[in-house]
This record gives C-alpha cells, structure tokens and sequence, in this order.
C-alpha cells in the first residue's frame, strides 16, 4: 500500500481492521500534529498494519476482553511529528514527551523497524473500569502485574493520570515495567528476583 496522501485514500487506510475491535483510525490522532498542522500518516502503511495487528491482537483485545474498554490516548506517531515532539521536549516545552526518533522505532513509530531489524508498536492507553475502582498510591501495579503475568508485552510504562501507560508489543520482547507514578522507576525486568513466576498475590481479585 502506498502512502496515502487523498482524503479518500486516507479513508480507506483509516478503514484498514487491525483486530475484531480496533481500526487504524483508531491510533492515528496526534495532538502535537492536530495542534502544528501535520498529517500523522506512516510513509509505510503495511508495516504500520503488520505491527499494529499484532498489537491490537496480542494485547489491546485480551486486555479489552477482560476489563472492558479501554481508550486510547496517543499511539501511532509519524517520523515528523516525533521528531518535532522530540525537538519540543529537548527545549523545554511543557506538554511534549517524545523521546528521538531511533528510540521510538518500532515502538510509538509504527512503520519504521529498530536498529535490529525488528517490528513493534506501542500505544498509551486508559482502562477506565481499573482506574474506577484503584486509584490508590501504586495500585497500578496491581493491572501492571496481572498484564505481566497474561499477556506478551514487550514493554509498559505507566504514568500518574488515570494509570495511563505505554504498553508495547514488539517481535523481540523485553518484558519490562517502568513507571513515572509512586513508586518511581522499574517494577520488574529480566535478571530481577521478581522476575518468575506467578504474581497472583499481587493482583488477585481486580477483575
């Protein structure tokens, strides 16, 4: 598929289903580029498609099936909207958070593959029926937990506001948990003690 630059192949390309829920459109809204004038359209739509299925498959539907809908709140970002959102936050801009396009490949840039050759994609999401019921200091380590111990993430990071966070699938799946919400920093990654096993204790009863 070729870049779409018509309204009509904009339409179509936002029609393509990535899952029995979730449509393209549904992760192409970017606030910086509805605010700077920029169209958010991936320079390689089927790899933008191909990465995020597998997102919308492996981990958007499970975690939708089990606790309701989820909202969307950023997702796909095109080279050029990161890439000024990059440039904002490095001056100091409130409200841009961006990190460089080469750390954002396969993850937030859908239609670009990292420095390894490897396909990914992130989206930040809300779970509004957790964020509901737990809204207590680091209850979201209760969801992060129980997505740890169902779903193959690759990564998750969460923030203060409504326990929104990143979450990522990527062909080669780092499994690990940050978060910029108390308690601050990595709640778990490879080689960590809390690693293994099973962390019912640490999530049972939140469905």
């Amino acid at each position: 598929m070729r870049k779409p630059v018509s309204v009509s192949a904009l339409a179509d390309f936002g029609r393509v289903r990535l899952s029995k829920s979730f449509f393209m459109r549904d992760f192409l809204f970017s606030d910086i580029a509805a605010i700077h004038g920029m169209a958010n359209i991936p320079d390689n739509p089927d790899l933008a498609i191909a990465a995020g299925t597998q997102l919308c498959e492996q981990l958007l539907e499970p975690l939708q099936d089990a606790f309701g809908r989820i909202a969307i709140r950023s997702a796909y970002r095109s080279c050029e909207v990161n890439s000024f959102g990059s440039e904002m936050q490095r001056s100091g801009k409130d409200g841009y958070s961006c990190a460089s396009n080469e750390a954002n490949y396969a993850g937030h840039i859908w239609d670009q593959r990292d420095a390894e050759g490897h396909m990914g994609a992130t989206a930040c999401v809300v779970v509004p029926a957790f964020w509901d019921r737990f809204q207590g200091e680091g209850d979201w380590r209760k969801l992060a937990w129980w997505i740890h111990d169902h779903l193959p993430y690759s990564s998750l990071e969460f923030f203060p506001r409504y326990w929104a966070f990143n979450v990522g699938w990527h062909e080669q799946p780092v499994r690990r948990i940050d978060s910029y919400a108390k308690p601050v920093g990595c709640l778990t990654k490879p080689g960590m003690a809390n690693h293994e096993g099973s962390h019912r204790q640490h999530w049972d009863g939140i469905l």
